[in-house]
């Protein structure tokens, strides 16, 4: 096994370099083209023109049997792939565009259709002499062990192509994903950018077509970039990042398949890909499970600090500079041992000077800075609110908490211009709520 797995890695057999080259030039490329496609909500698109181009395989074969051309030329079998598919994309558009249904309606009948006439037309050409020899299978389900260096050097000139049209144009592109209404009243070429997009998922689909088959392009058209979305929020990023995945899932499967032989390149290509999935979902650093309940994890140990601070703070002004825990826990429905922790956390980052029997506590120097800018944000929010918002009195003391915590300086100091001209001159504003009748 280990010999096997290195001669594989170290590509020392000649269709072993062909097909990994071809099946990860198709996995960056499926990668990149279905970034804009998931941003566009057309995910399922890809499906649908997979499941189209069986019609235009099946009639192609039955040409070149008929014209006496090689019926196993993969280029000859991607040409009538290729009409079939923008056949099958015209007929989305032409059944959203003259009726009222849905797109979801719409790529549901075109995939049923032109996938029933491609496994008919297949079931035929089986019954003709020689017909079970014909290999059309592999293009249901792929087989990328048959590429030849032919078919991988089709599959490098349409990645190249899919690369640099998504490069020229990214610009173009990002706008019809995110705003396609602005991009139409600035004079934009929305129809024809739109086609364009769609002829690029048509030459990604025929491309796959060997590789992971017609019932599974649609994974690495959707899968990779999905999983990217978990990473980052920047497009350029997301596109390399899918590209990327796309290219790594492809490597790890061809891998797996040559270890493997009983099992299908196609299949172990798309799982590979689901696994990267899983990973991107748990510990993405943009929005994985793992790291987002760490993030909220945070942010409600900050937020309970700051309330903690300021609850400190509001019953030093109303009473002595010394506190005790039972006037804090008055303040709000903390749990006491909780609040207990608290006040250690604080009285060890140096913000509480808390007496040694810890039934004490109040505020040194920087937790008093800290803390008169916490009150001093919250009244002046609530004092906006009260008077420019129409906000309910008994509402206004919640309504600021909701906002407090993420007011930087710029709208403090607007806060400021709108309230009072001299609210810059007061280090705390005073409590609004106790000028209410």
């Amino acid at each position: 096994m280990m010999e096997s797995f290195w001669r594989v890695l170290l590509l020392q057999d000649h269709n072993t370099r062909v097909v990994m080259a071809g099946a990860c030039l198709f996995g960056a490329a499926a990668g990149l083209a279905g970034t804009f496609l998931l941003l566009r909500k057309r995910s399922l698109l890809g499906d649908t023109l997979g499941h189209a181009t069986l019609p235009g395989i099946t009639l192609a074969f039955l040409l070149a049997e008929t014209f006496g051309i090689s019926p196993r030329s993969f280029l000859w079998l991607a040409l009538g792939a290729t009409i079939s598919g923008v056949a099958g994309m015209g007929a989305v558009l032409l059944i959203r565009k003259t009726s009222r249904l849905k797109d979801d309606a719409a790529l549901a009948i075109v995939l049923s259709v032109f996938f029933g006439a491609g496994i008919a037309m297949l079931s035929a050409i089986q019954q003709l002499p020689g017909g079970q020899a014909a290999g059309l299978e592999r293009l249901i389900y792929g087989n990328p062990a048959s590429m030849t260096s032919s078919d991988a050097w089709f599959v490098l000139l349409a990645s190249l192509l899919v690369a640099g049209v998504c490069g020229f144009l990214f610009k173009e592109f990002t706008l019809l994903c995110f705003d396609e209404s602005y991009a139409l009243t600035a004079g934009w070429p929305v129809r024809p950018l739109d086609a364009l997009l769609m002829g690029l998922v048509v030459l990604v689909t025929i491309v796959g077509l060997q590789t992971v088959g017609i019932l599974l392009v649609v994974a690495l058209l959707v899968i990779p970039p999905a999983a990217a979305r978990f990473w980052s929020d920047d497009l350029r990023a997301m596109a390399l990042v899918a590209a990327g995945a796309g290219g790594l899932s492809s490597l790890v499967g061809v891998v797996a398949s040559a270890l493997l032989p009983g099992l299908p390149t196609g299949a172990l290509i798309v799982l590979s890909a689901a696994l990267f999935f899983g990973v991107s979902l748990l510990v993405g650093k943009k929005r994985g499970l793992i790291i987002r309940h760490l993030l909220e994890r945070e942010a409600a140990r900050r937020l309970r600090r700051e309330h903690v601070l300021r609850a400190i703070f509001e019953c030093a002004e109303d009473m002595q500079p010394v506190v005790t825990l039972e006037q804090v826990l008055a303040k709000r429905p903390w749990k006491k041992n909780e609040l207990r922790s608290e006040i250690s956390q604080l009285t060890d980052d140096g913000l509480l000077t808390t007496e040694p029997s810890g039934a004490s506590f109040q505020l040194n120097g920087r937790g008093d800075s800290e803390a008169r800018r916490l009150v001093r944000n919250h009244r002046l929010w609530e004092i906006y609110l009260l008077n420019h918002a129409d906000v309910a009195p008994a509402r206004v003391d919640r309504d600021a908490d909701l906002i407090e915590h993420v007011l930087d300086q710029r709208l403090v100091d607007e806060l400021e211009d709108l309230l009072d001209e001299k609210a810059r001159e007061r280090l705390v504003p005073g409590n609004p709520e106790k000028k209410l009748p």
